[in-house]
């Protein structure tokens, strides 16, 4: 079963999705205030899933948040401003983005194109293109599209760890009674030189 999204970003929408992104981080940590889209531009008024990933740049680049949902309820503009407030919250990895950090965080946005829910998810799962959720027994969890390549994940491996990450059994994936949706979108993030944004 799919649930197709029509939206699809131009490169300069995606620019301005992770730019709102890092305004709406900055205004989060440093005035503790939600950051308000604004002017939206046309595609930002969909409703559609987003995520927004933070990453120090210092390091080993530890991950120092990631929020977001594949299922989008509301406009694309406050879903990424809420996604990334959830992001730079203690919520997401433990512990608050703090102001000296903002210097040195990477941020990407991927915006959710299409859902994909399978029956088949070793088959179905495309590494590099799908991230992945997972739905059982009320415990929910969700790996970003691009985090299996960074890491040099197998399908298998990919699976397992969106189940741990849920706190289930590590091969969840396989039950019958688990959800495992894959789903696709468009990821742009800041470059790590500083540089202009780019899409993966």
């Amino acid at each position: 079963m799919s649930e197709a999204q029509t939206i699809r970003l131009s490169y300069e929408d995606g620019a301005r999705a992770v730019e709102l992104a890092r305004e709406s981080v900055e205004s989060f940590v440093l005035h503790g205030q939600r950051e308000q889209p604004g002017s939206m531009r046309d595609a930002f008024y969909a409703r559609t899933g987003a995520f927004v990933r933070l990453q120090s740049t210092r390091g080993r680049r530890q991950l120092r948040g990631c929020a977001g949902a594949y299922r989008g309820k509301d406009q694309l503009g406050h879903a990424i401003v809420d996604a990334a407030i959830q992001a730079a919250s203690g919520d997401s990895c433990g512990s608050e983005v703090e102001p000296p950090e903002l210097p040195n965080l990477n941020i990407s946005v991927c915006i959710v194109n299409n859902t994909i829910l399978t029956n088949d998810p070793l088959s179905d799962l495309e590494l590099g293109t799908h991230g992945v959720a997972v739905d059982s027994g009320g415990q929910h969890g969700w790996l970003y599209p691009t985090i299996p390549v960074e890491n040099g994940w197998s399908e298998e491996e990919y699976l397992t760890r969106v189940c741990r990450k849920a706190r289930l059994s590590p091969f969840a994936w396989k039950d019958e009674d688990t959800m495992v949706t894959l789903f696709e979108g468009q990821v742009f993030r800041e470059r790590p030189d500083g540089g202009s944004v780019q899409e993966l």
